[in-house]
């Protein structure tokens, strides 16, 4: 249980705990406490009392076993170009990626995520392998998976915590898409919906991982627009049998929230108070806008690929089911690389054929749901 009636005060002043508070004189530190309880007085003569869970996605960068598949180009992940100590390198890779996990909404839940969507995983046994690490294997994490068609073999997938989430239908749709020039398919991620119950609240969550910008983002806008245009139609078709259907689809879409795949395909808004019934609000574009904050970067330069969208349904303020709370980028310090060439962007594993006991080239990204408790 969480009491977030005071966090939402502090919130709003912009006060973090461990920095601002500390710089103020005793007056003014009293002065708020004072005033929160009394704006909060104004509004009940109880405590408001929320659940809260964060609902997260992580590109966990090459998330790959060390066994050579056959039927897959895995010799070209940065796993299979290693020479020394593989088995070893792997497990440390496994448990850095469980630590994140781990952490990641923890300072405002004081627990870890309820679902967690996972992109660059090779096959299920690795997510087996991570789930299993110390950090997450009290925390009730089961597996959804489907193998995609990617030539390097690589897949989306997702875990959720089975004490508060109970999945009733999952599905993975194919991408098809072919080259402009040859007309050969591209075979790339699949989509996978989950739909099911969050502490009783029916949810759906859609996971991607689009087609990259390999050869410019011009060059290649197109197949992430049809990657769109899947997403639209799976999100579409949830709408059509419950126009207040609640609809997250997260994942790294290889494009910022302003681009034409996002912003006109799936017509994701800006601004909450823009979003009519059957549309989709995409918090992480306020982020990146307003406060210059993305989850990757190349050549100094952010973006904000990863990203957590929500539907119409998720949104309002009648808390007595599970709604949209706050939306953010886990950035966390020691994510970040600290010297070298790669100084301020994410502390990624691999760099140049190494190992770099690093994190992920891309930072999470996260939403809030909260529902009021009686």
């Amino acid at each position: 249980m969480y009491y977030l009636y005071i966090f939402n005060i502090f919130n709003h002043l912009n006060i973090r705990y461990n920095t601002k508070i500390t710089k103020m004189n005793n007056f003014t530190f009293k002065l708020l406490i004072i005033s929160s309880f009394f704006i909060n007085s104004l509004f009940s003569q109880n405590e408001r009392k929320f659940k809260i869970h964060t609902l997260a996605f992580y590109n966990v960068e090459n998330l790959f076993d060390t066994i050579n598949d056959p039927n897959k180009n895995d010799e070209a992940s940065p796993m299979m170009e290693i020479n020394y100590n593989r088995g070893g390198i792997y497990k440390q890779k496994v448990k850095n990626m469980a630590r994140v996990i781990s952490d990641i909404g923890k300072e405002n839940t004081q627990k870890h995520p309820a679902i967690v969507g996972l992109s660059e995983v090779e096959n299920k046994q690795v997510i087996v392998d991570l789930i299993n690490d110390s950090s997450l294997s009290e925390k009730n994490y089961n597996i959804i998976h489907y193998d995609s068609p990617d030539k390097r073999g690589i897949d989306v997938a997702m875990i959720y915590d089975e004490s508060v989430f109970k999945p009733s239908s999952t599905k993975s749709f194919e991408l098809l898409i072919y080259d402009d020039q040859t007309n050969k398919r591209i075979f790339t991620r699949d989509q996978l919906l989950v739909s099911g119950n969050l502490d009783g609240d029916l949810i759906h969550i859609i996971v991607n991982h689009w087609p990259s910008r390999s050869g410019g983002e011009a060059r290649s806008m197109s197949k992430r627009e049809s990657a769109a245009r899947l997403n639209k139609k799976i999100i579409d078709s949830l709408h059509k049998l419950d126009r207040n259907a609640k609809i997250i689809t997260m994942g790294d879409f290889n494009d910022n929230p302003m681009n034409n795949s996002i912003k006109g395909i799936i017509g994701a808004k800006k601004n909450k108070e823009d979003v009519k019934v059957k549309e989709m609000y995409n918090p992480m574009e306020k982020i990146l806008t307003n406060e210059g904050i993305g989850s990757n970067s190349y050549r100094d330069v952010w973006f904000l690929f990863d990203q957590v969208i929500v539907s119409k349904g998720l949104l309002g303020n009648d808390y007595s089911s599970y709604k949209f709370y706050k939306a953010g980028v886990f950035n966390k310090p020691y994510l970040t690389q600290k010297e070298g060439r790669y100084k301020g962007q994410p502390f990624r594993s691999f760099s140049w054929g190494k190992f770099t006991n690093g994190y992920s080239d891309h930072y999470p990204s996260f939403v809030y749901l909260i529902k009021e408790t009686n």
